[in-house]
């Protein structure tokens, strides 16, 4: 018997799956542990999970890695975000104690425990990235508990975003894009090595907008609009536009100077070493033919919403619940 077909509106859903990120400094370094924000997908999951059926991919169809740097509590803040990284900063320096630490912040506590939840429920077992020699001491008392509460949950799997084309092409595939009411992405650093430099999410993104489907990005997956220079065609022959439909697009991403502060003062701070990753998300997107914005203060919010290509970006996990507030106005009443 046929499972009945849900009457539910659809979304689409693609993570980044990077496990590495590469870096130029120190010299000879062999990258470092990452994964995506679960901040940036749950608020999505949160607002809409009663009322989409989603769609799970990720770039290559494997199984993404968590970014235990995403999960500090600051981090939960969203527009408290500066002023909540500041105190909790202050705490961490001497005589830490991590339970004082939580007890101060149960709102904060309270939200991370409800995104790990949903994250348990909509994608079951995930591997979870590795605490660095920077990362927020309540992160790393947290990281054991994470992993071993993953254990026992089934592993789902994942479309790969060829999939996601090669199943839109194929005329017995009851799959088609054009279903799909929007598509978001979540940042962390993962998007930097597995959204760059991609002809098939290139087509993706391409065949989204001939649909009309709002493609939602936040943080560092708007680095995905670098690859929409490219098209795959029927017989997977790569084409480079350098005129495409997006190109002049106003967008927005994490600011340079976020990242150097990242580099120099947060998580990704070697002790002692000078630390660089390959490229700046801002940088690249202004080289693609983009209309970067970005913000004086990195903790600002900026939300971009570019109508005749329907792409709605933000600039971080302090943006999160705009973005979603945002998405909501955005989408047909069902």
């Amino acid at each position: 018997m046929n499972a009945p077909v849900s009457s539910k509106p659809k979304a689409l859903i693609i993570i980044p799956s990077a496990a590495l990120l590469p870096l130029t400094a120190p010299a000879d370094h062999p990258g470092v542990s990452t994964g995506f924000y679960l901040v940036e997908l749950a608020q999505i999951l949160k607002e809409f999970g009663d009322e989409y059926d989603f769609t799970f991919a990720t770039p290559g169809g494997i199984v993404p890695q968590l970014e235990i740097n995403g999960l500090a509590l600051p981090m939960h803040a969203a527009d408290k975000f500066s002023s909540a990284n500041i105190t909790a900063t202050a705490a961490q320096a001497f005589r830490f104690d991590v339970d004082t630490f939580r007890a101060k912040r149960p709102g904060l506590v309270a939200r991370r425990d409800g995104e790990l939840a949903l994250a348990r429920r909509y994608l079951g077992r995930l591997p979870v990235s590795e605490a660095l020699p920077g990362s927020d001491k309540e992160v790393v008392v947290l990281r054991d508990d994470l992993v071993k509460s993953m254990q026992d949950l089934p592993e789902h799997t994942y479309l790969s975003i060829e999939q996601l084309v090669l199943r839109h092409r194929d005329p017995e595939d009851s799959f088609d894009l054009s279903g799909f009411d929007f598509v978001h992405m979540p940042g962390g650093h993962a998007p930097m090595v597995d959204f760059v430099d991609n002809p098939w999410l290139g087509e993706l993104l391409h065949t989204l907008r001939e649909n009309g489907v709002i493609i939602s990005l936040i943080c560092h997956a708007p680095i995905a609009m670098a690859s929409a220079k490219y098209r795959v065609g029927a017989d997977g022959t790569v084409v480079t536009d350098l005129d495409h439909a997006f190109k002049g697009v106003r967008v927005t991403t994490v600011a340079k100077s976020a990242e150097l502060f990242v580099l120099s003062n947060g998580y990704l701070k070697i002790p002692g070493k000078k630390v660089r990753m390959g490229y700046y998300i801002d940088e690249a997107l202004r080289s693609a033919g983009y209309k970067v914005e970005t913000t004086t203060n990195p903790t600002a919010i900026k939300v971009i919403w570019e109508e005749n290509v329907r792409l709605l970006t933000s600039n971080g996990p302090q943006s999160i619940d705009e973005h979603t507030a945002r998405l909501r106005t955005l989408l047909p009443s069902h």
